[in-house]
């Protein structure tokens, strides 16, 4: 599964994808159909993926169209933002902390869809505004064709080496989710802001540049093109299908101990919405047991309702991975209170 957009869809298919520059309005409040804005990494190009099968069984089941606009985790709540004195959106999903941005900025309404009395405290909004809708983890990826197992990076010193120089690639924090998430892991290993920003200043010596897109740099690693780059593990693991030469690994700080924290992929109803009866049955749907289970199996992803154990390969596959890795929990009030100032510190260190 890649995160880079496809462009032409089948005529006929149920699934319209809205490029980020397009109108994506909709035809009326009666309408039969909801546009969703998303974060990338749960549509496949081939039409195999999660939100491919979520978006067909649903059109089936209720006969509402979506509409699918996709982009970069902050990219799509600027677009809502824009857009706040005349809506387009019935659901958001992005990740943290651009949900929490999402909401601190108005654009979304209360509705706490059925089944999130299943989802754990802290992947759902106390107040009502959003919902993990399926649950994901950040990691790095390497080429596993020109690195073996055992001279594979391994910590975040490994990662200065000169071997990568040319090599390396993350994708821009404040833009992209994962590309925070970078900020988020590397602050959390090496002891707070300032050691953090010190390493990224130094790694800037093998980084290629930004990318606003993580999506975009699975495909150069599965060619070597890179040998290391960030991502998370549903999409990366989702696409190990198409891109075979990538493998997941959570670099270890000072402790010596992988580590990686949750970014689940949140859902909301946007205020205003111009079809929310339509949108409130879309985010139900998405927490009913059948759609979690369909997250592993479809998705590569974590079922976000703790009572929903799958079961299928892929499940097992990534609880074998997920195994001896440290999951810590940021505090998202202070990335979101912060996040301005951690992302100015960044470009300060790295001249970006």
């Amino acid at each position: 599964m890649s995160r880079l957009r496809t462009l032409f869809p089948p005529a006929a298919a149920l699934l319209v994808l809205l490029p980020l520059t397009a109108c994506g309005g909709t035809a009326g409040a009666g309408a039969k159909e909801i546009t969703v804005y998303s974060a990338d990494g749960l549509k496949a190009e081939d039409g195999s993926g999660f939100y491919d099968k979520v978006f067909k069984d649903f059109g089936k089941k209720t006969g509402i169209k979506v509409n699918y606009v996709e982009g970069g985790s902050g990219e799509v709540v600027q677009r809502l933002a824009r857009e706040k004195s005349n809506t387009k959106a019935d659901v958001v999903v992005t990740l943290p902390p651009f949900v929490q941005q999402a909401d601190g900025k108005g654009l979304l309404a209360v509705y706490r869809p059925e089944g999130s009395d299943k989802v754990a405290e802290g992947d759902k909004d106390p107040s009502g505004k959003w919902t993990a809708v399926a649950n994901n983890y950040f990691c790095f990826i390497y080429n596993s064709k020109e690195l073996a197992n055992s001279s594979r990076p391994k910590t975040w010193k490994d990662l200065l080496d000169s071997a990568y120089k040319g090599k390396l690639q993350y994708s821009t924090p404040g833009v992209a989710g994962d590309g925070t998430a970078v900020l988020i892991k590397a602050m959390h290993d090496l002891g707070g802001k300032e050691p953090a920003m010190a390493y990224l200043k130094e790694l800037q010596k093998n980084n290629v540049g930004p990318s606003k897109s993580t999506g975009q740099l699975a495909p150069k690693v599965d060619k070597g093109e890179l040998l290391v780059a960030n991502g998370d593990v549903q999409m990366n693991f989702a696409n190990m299908k198409t891109m075979p030469n990538q493998g997941i690994f959570f670099p270890a700080g000072d402790s010596g101990k992988p580590t990686t924290f949750a970014l689940p992929y949140a859902a909301g109803l946007v205020k205003n919405a111009p079809h929310a009866e339509n949108a409130k049955k879309f985010l139900d749907y998405l927490l009913t047991e059948q759609v979690q289970r369909d997250v592993s199996s479809a998705g590569g992803g974590f079922a976000a309702r703790t009572d929903v154990k799958a079961t299928d390969p892929n499940a097992a596959s990534l609880t074998r991975l997920m195994k001896g890795v440290e999951v810590f929990r940021p505090d998202w009030a202070d990335i979101d209170k912060n996040l301005t100032s951690y992302v100015a510190a960044w470009k300060e260190a790295t001249g970006s």
